[in-house]
C-alpha cells in the first residue's frame, strides 16, 4: 500500500474513532443530536472503501 493511501486510511480511522466517542449512547443512535456523527461515520466508512478500491486498482495497473 502506498504512503498516500496509508495516510487516508489512518485519517478515516481517526474520524471514525472520534465520532464513535462523540455519540451519546444514552439516547437513540439516530436521534437528531447523534445524526451528524452517524453521517460522519458513514462517510468515513465510504472513504475507507474507496481507499481500498483505489489501492486495488493501482495494483492491477502495475506490470510485473
Amino acid at each position: 500500500m502506498q504512503k498516500f493511501y496509508k495516510v487516508f486510511l489512518i485519517l478515516f480511522i481517526v474520524f471514525i474513532a472520534i465520532n464513535l466517542y462523540a455519540i451519546d449512547w444514552q439516547t437513540d443512535v439516530l436521534s437528531e443530536d447523534n445524526l451528524k456523527f452517524v453521517f460522519s461515520i458513514a462517510s468515513a466508512v465510504i472513504g475507507l472503501i474507496i481507499v481500498f478500491v483505489m489501492n486495488t486498482w493501482s495494483k492491477i495497473g502495475l506490470k510485473k
